[in-house]
């Protein structure tokens, strides 16, 4: 990770990567000077290992968006390292990945859904990511051998879809794009490909390639359905091009959903994820999930407690019509998706089941005691 030039008091400055000047003559300092939004600190590499600090990257676009938009109190935190991320503990694979990983780069937790890594990179690095184990590095997780992976899916009749993700699959070339989908249009039993994404946040013009229009006809010729799954946590994110780019693209039979994480500092705000969804709505993008913070090494500081959790996620649908209240609060936890409902009069935690790896539990609701405090379904202890 190399020091970021400070934008704290300036947000116009830019806030790109350079590299500091050694503090003795050996080529390989021991310690880096870094620009957190807390002020100037200096750190070695291996303070950085043992933290899980991911490395500091953001495009111009998305900095000036930030500024722009009014809103860059509270997007800074997705972006600039904080000194935070020193003390939040947790680990880096929240989801158990791992354990569902059946090949190299392809993931298969729940029946229906195949999960490709495309790539171990991003167009800016999120803060809060819960992939930091991966993302910004040369990751072994990364899907490498697609012949392989077809393979897998062609003796799996029941997945119906496959969701490509990373890192974000749009920093690929749209030819590398299109050698994915060789080997995924020819099964009749793949009815959908999806396309995790925060590129139109970070850098719209992506969308511009002309070759895209193509590639999302390949899938609709294919008779499966196209889908994008935007990545917008907060109106400030949504620019007047990422809006052009998804009506062009919707006006082309292309799918949308957005998917947003509760993040403390940036969004822990029902009128800000009210708005945020709102507007998805208005461009034809259906609000999905909104996601429980994880306990992410590094990134649990983002974490909001389950109670405020549900404070907002009653206020954002109070504030929406009935056609706008399509997101449902969601854990991704390594035993399944679970949908938090309610905090009752009885001091019990609602949740319900809405993926898991047994079909039986699917739908299932179920309770803990209330803890104060709790982020997470561990943090709730079973009777």
């Amino acid at each position: 990770m190399k020091p970021a030039q400070s934008t704290q008091g300036n947000p116009k400055k830019s806030s790109l990567l350079g590299s500091a000047p050694p503090t003795n003559s050996d080529p390989r300092p021991a310690s880096t000077v870094i620009n957190f939004i807390e002020g100037t600190r200096a750190v070695t590499p291996a303070e950085l290992e043992s933290s899980s600090i991911t490395r500091y990257h953001v495009t111009k676009f998305y900095r000036e968006q930030a500024i722009n938009s009014g809103h860059y109190d509270q997007l800074k935190f997705v972006i600039e390292p904080s000194v935070e991320e020193f003390k939040s503990p947790g680990n880096l694979d929240t989801s158990g990945e791992h354990d569902n990983t059946v090949v190299p780069g392809f993931q298969h937790k729940y029946a229906q859904t195949g999960l490709l890594l495309a790539t171990d990179r991003c167009a800016s690095y999120c803060r809060y990511c819960f992939r930091k184990r991966i993302v910004g590095k040369d990751s072994d997780e990364i899907a490498a051998d697609l012949g392989q992976i077809a393979r897998y899916i062609g003796d799996h009749p029941e997945m119906t879809n496959v969701l490509v993700s990373g890192g974000d699959p749009f920093v690929l070339s749209t030819g590398r794009l299109d050698e994915i989908l060789d080997h995924l249009l020819p099964f009749p039993h793949l009815n959908s490909v999806r396309f995790g994404t925060k590129m139109l946040a970070y850098a719209p013009q992506r969308f511009e390639d002309p070759a895209l229009v193509a590639l999302f006809r390949r899938i609709h010729e294919a008779r499966k359905a196209a889908v994008i799954v935007t990545h917008f946590d907060h109106i400030g994110e949504i620019s007047v091009d990422a809006e052009h780019s998804i009506r062009f693209l919707r006006a082309r039979g292309v799918q949308f959903l957005n998917q947003s994480v509760l993040l403390a500092k940036v969004n822990d705000d029902p009128e800000i994820l009210a708005a945020t969804f709102a507007k998805c709505h208005q461009m034809g993008i259906r609000p999905y999930y909104l996601f429980q913070g994880r306990p992410v090494k590094g990134a649990s500081h983002f974490q909001v407690p389950l109670s405020r959790g549900l404070e907002i996620a009653h206020g954002i649908n109070q504030r929406l019509s009935g056609i706008q209240k399509t997101f449902k609060y969601i854990m991704s936890h390594h035993t399944g998706k679970i949908e938090i409902l309610d905090l009752g009069a009885d001091g019990r935690v609602y949740m319900r089941y809405h993926q898991n790896k047994a079909r039986e539990k699917i739908g299932k609701i179920f309770s803990r005691p209330h803890l104060e405090g709790a982020r997470w379904l561990d943090d709730l202890l079973e009777e």
